[in-house]
């Protein structure tokens, strides 16, 4: 076999072997579902001789630390869709919207079923690959009679390789999507594209999420915090 050939089979080997430990890597775990900021209270301090009217409590936006302080926003999208992209520039509008917020960004992995054959595309490109290119071995080896298509194959061994590897790679690509982007505020969904079949906007993300935080941080006039 001369160096040409070795260069033509060596590097669809190599890439499927780079897709195999890709594929087999585990996905993250999901996001824990994260409780609002448990209920602190501020002992007031003695007042003065002078008494001031009695005033009642009215609601408004916490701003110790800012709304966003101690809250956990997950974004888990899918990767092989090309959407990370649209992933940092949610969460780099969302840090600025919300002071003190923690944007998690992590891949939101396709069902069972499909990560399942995802697995199985590389070892039928390898075994194919295999047959292209030592086929007049294993047949004997197996008792067999190679069959006709066998012989197409090998008649154009370049051609029937690079096919079999781009074909295996587009199925593996569409196994490996799940054409996901759900956003999740402390542990609870607030959007989802596969309910939705779109995206959201960033101005309509960013009031998800700021009526999500403002309705479980209030303050009142003594300064007692709850949620």
């Amino acid at each position: 076999m001369d160096r040409t050939r070795i260069v033509l089979l060596g590097l669809p080997i190599f890439l499927l072997f780079t897709d195999i430990v890709n594929l087999f890597t585990p996905p993250p775990p999901k996001p824990a579902a994260n409780h609002p900021p448990p209920r602190v209270h501020y002992q007031p301090k003695s007042q003065s001789v002078i008494q001031e009217p009695l005033e009642f409590p009215t609601e408004k936006r916490s701003v110790i630390g800012g709304i966003g302080q101690g809250s956990v926003i997950n974004i888990n999208f899918c990767v092989s869709c090309s959407y990370r992209g649209t992933a940092i520039n949610m969460k780099n509008m969302l840090e600025s919207s919300f002071p003190g917020v923690e944007v998690i960004l992590a891949n939101y992995p396709p069902p069972f079923p499909k990560r399942l054959l995802s697995k199985v595309v590389p070892v039928v490109q390898f075994g194919i690959i295999g047959i292209i290119v030592a086929g007049e071995h294993i047949f004997p080896r197996l008792g067999m009679v190679p069959p006709p298509w066998y012989y197409s194959l090998r008649a154009n061994r370049f051609g029937s390789i690079a096919s079999t590897w781009l074909f295996g790679n587009f199925v593996q690509s569409f196994l490996q999507s799940s054409g996901a982007f759900e956003v999740y505020c402390n542990g609870e969904m607030v959007f989802s594209k596969l309910k939705e079949q779109r995206f959201p906007g960033e101005i309509e993300l960013r009031d998800l999420i700021g009526r999500k935080l403002s309705g479980s941080r209030f303050v009142d006039n003594s300064g007692g915090v709850w949620s």
